[in-house]
């Protein structure tokens, strides 16, 4: 699955990129536990099962995003 001899061989571009993935992944982790979580949701007012569908939405993406980031294979043809 994740190989760290692998992340050792990219690039200085791929480094970045992984680097962002994992950083919109964390993004997107904590924006759904607090749409779940933080009750008093000022400028956004939205029922409560609303709001947790859409946060629990949100984890179920932050993963899938996680799970093709981590199996991504190298695209350049060596």
């Amino acid at each position: 699955m994740f190989n760290l001899n692998y992340f050792k061989q990219k690039s200085p571009q791929q480094r970045f990129l992984f680097i962002l993935g994992l950083t919109m992944f964390l993004f997107y982790l904590v924006l759904g536990s607090i749409l779940i979580f933080w009750k008093n949701l000022i400028p956004l007012e939205m029922e409560a099962k609303y709001r947790i569908i859409f946060g629990v939405g949100l984890i179920v993406y932050a993963l899938i995003r996680f799970y093709r980031l981590i199996n991504q294979k190298d695209t350049i043809e060596r």
